[in-house]
């Protein structure tokens, strides 16, 4: 089979599966390699630009469901980024504004959730054409790195790993976003603390854009990923 050729059953590859059985000690198992990819920094690094695709992916898609047309995402080495968008109305850049911080817990959720009920499959191809779409208005060179590396990683996973490894694969990506969500949602709070990049952060932002306090944004930030947190855990326990 070629590398972009699809298998005679290529349609079994968008059924749905059974679940795939995860006892206590391989969910340990998978936390540790979760956490390993997103709390040491040398790991985080690297992981780390995909959390921040995730993100900026966030911002673009809350626009685009807001009518707004995405005009451009840059991701950089430093784990910075930007999702450009422009229309009418005041309401979109506030919706955009706040997907940010809880993209990568909700994207994490939902994989865990994919796999808990059988569609690992589903969501690995899923995600692979939302990347391949980003290549569309992805403005840096180094964003396209970043875009066609996380494409090829799902691309491998669909085609030619087991639905076993699979689900194990995405669990500890699902994860890995979940706990990165809560390492972002730090550091945007710290900055609050400190002040001195507060241009950085989303919520500041949108205080300066709707005169809400930015406490009441980090709250709003926190809710969400611990909601996803709770959505996450529900799967595992009524799998």
């Amino acid at each position: 089979m070629g590398l972009f050729s699809l298998p005679p059953d290529w349609t079994a590859l968008f059924a749905r599966a059974a679940p795939v059985e995860v006892p206590p000690a391989v969910l340990l198992g998978i936390l540790a390699v979760a956490a390993a990819l997103s709390i040491p920094r040398v790991t985080w690094q690297q992981f780390g630009l995909f959390t921040t695709l995730v993100h900026e992916l966030g911002h673009a898609v809350a626009g685009l469901l807001t009518g707004r047309t995405v005009t451009g995402i840059r991701i950089r080495r430093n784990h910075s980024g930007e999702a450009l968008s422009t229309g009418r109305g005041s309401i979109g850049p506030v919706v955009s504004g706040i997907f940010g911080y809880p993209a990568p817990a909700i994207v994490g959720a939902a994989q865990l959730w994919s796999v808990f009920n059988g569609y690992t499959a589903i969501a690995l191809f899923a995600g692979g054409i939302v990347l391949l779409l980003t290549l569309l208005v992805i403005r840096n060179l180094f964003g396209v790195l970043v875009v066609l590396a996380s494409a090829s990683v799902s691309a491998t996973l669909w085609f030619f790993a087991t639905p076993q490894q699979q689900s194990y694969a995405l669990l500890v990506l699902g994860t890995a976003l979940l706990v990165g969500s809560v390492r972002a949602l730090v550091s945007v709070i710290r900055v609050h603390t400190r002040r001195g990049q507060l241009g950085s952060s989303d919520a500041y932002l949108l205080y300066r854009r709707t005169g809400v306090p930015s406490v009441v944004w980090l709250l709003l930030f926190t809710a969400a990923i611990g909601g996803c947190w709770w959505i996450a855990v529900t799967a595992y326990l009524t799998r």
